[in-house]
């Protein structure tokens, strides 16, 4: 049986063997961030073979508002129609990657997870990794052909992946952890939301400490005793006798999925608010802290 980091990770080696292989996963290029939020023309110039690329602003969320955040969940069957276009099959896994990290390829994984997909992973170090591992790009478009997958919350069934909204975050009973840069929890700089600072009770978590100097995430060891630190690890479930329930939020529910798949790489549950600091801040009866 395969482990927690298994489960959520694959590394570039791994990847080109399954790739190989008879049922390969489906490839997604997730590439998207805030300063360049348009990923298709990296796409073209040089993917993953086969990949297809997947516009974060347009598929993994649904129209912006001050009310529900700049990346609100997209509707499950909106969702569903989506992984059709992307060539989503009901015998195949999926595997997203970025050139950051993973940092928003994590949004796919979780929007997935979410919706009831079990086999989804995350290509450990993306773009970089695969080139480091001395995997060829392809360059163009890729088109595939229409996928059948059912995603079972499209479906009439359960959220396989736990959300709060901002009511349960303020009254949430646990570690609530904010993935956003330092400086932007401390309220020094704020480049796109409406106040600066964060969550009351919010620990300052930022994403980009989930990963290795490379873009790779850290090794299980070192990532449990950040999340011990952050008084984020008990043992394997948020309801057993440690009494630990994590929450995760960011500027707009993306990078906050990095934090949850670190997490769950772990073993460790953690629930996410898919509103986070884009929501929150433009509401004005909520409090917003500023400083360490």
């Amino acid at each position: 049986m395969s482990s927690p980091r298994e489960q959520v990770l694959v590394s570039a080696e791994e990847l080109a063997a399954e790739l190989a292989g008879p049922r390969p996963p489906v490839l997604l290029d997730v590439r998207w961030s805030l300063a360049e939020p348009d990923g298709r023309p990296a796409h073209r110039a040089g993917h993953l073979p086969g990949a297809v690329f997947v516009d974060l602003e347009r598929e993994l969320a649904a129209p912006p508002s001050p009310a529900a955040g700049r990346h609100p969940l997209p509707s499950p069957a909106d969702l569903e129609a989506a992984a059709r276009r992307w060539g989503l099959r009901r015998d195949r896994g999926v595997v997203a990657y970025d050139a950051v990290g993973a940092t928003s390829a994590a949004r796919a994984w979780w929007l997935l997870r979410w919706a009831g997909l079990g086999d989804v992973r995350l290509l450990d170090g993306g773009l970089d990794a695969w080139l480091a591992a001395g995997g060829a790009l392809e360059t163009g478009e890729v088109v595939p052909d229409p996928g059948d997958v059912v995603l079972p919350l499209a479906a009439g069934g359960p959220a396989a992946m736990p959300t709060t909204d901002a009511d349960g975050v303020a009254a949430w009973d646990g570690t609530l952890l904010d993935a956003r840069a330092g400086e932007r929890y401390r309220g020094e700089h704020e480049p796109v939301d409406p106040r600066a600072g964060h969550i009351p009770g919010a620990v300052s978590a930022p994403t980009t400490a989930n990963l290795t100097a490379a873009g790779t995430f850290l090794p299980a060891a070192d990532l449990r005793a950040r999340f011990d630190a952050l008084g984020a690890v008990g043992a394997t479930d948020a309801t057993d006798a440690t009494g630990v329930a994590v929450a995760v939020y960011c500027g707009s529910g993306v990078t906050a999925a990095h934090e949850i798949a670190a997490l769950a790489s772990l073993g460790v549950p953690a629930t996410l608010y898919p509103g986070s600091f884009s929501q929150w801040s433009s509401d004005p009866g909520r409090e917003v802290v500023t400083g360490g």
